[in-house]
């Protein structure tokens, strides 16, 4: 029998960040982490940056958040 068993509910978040992708991504998690339980697994489904006079002015990560779903 499996030990973790469950319903899991996946949701899209987006992060920013000036510096990077990586540091866009750990802001999702950070910031969806205050009200989701039990996180478990992160996927980057996209990566984009926002650009300002001619320039990358911000880096932008789409990640899906699989937590466990409580009834």
């Amino acid at each position: 029998m499996a030990k973790d068993t469950g319903v899991y509910r996946v949701t899209e978040v987006i992060g920013t960040s000036s510096s990077s992708w990586e540091d866009a991504t750990r802001n999702a998690v950070k910031i969806a982490a205050k009200s989701l339980r039990d996180l478990r697994i992160a996927e980057i489904t996209k990566l984009d940056v926002r650009i300002e006079n001619g320039k990358v002015s911000q880096f932008r990560a789409r990640v899906s958040l699989s937590f466990k779903y409580e009834a």
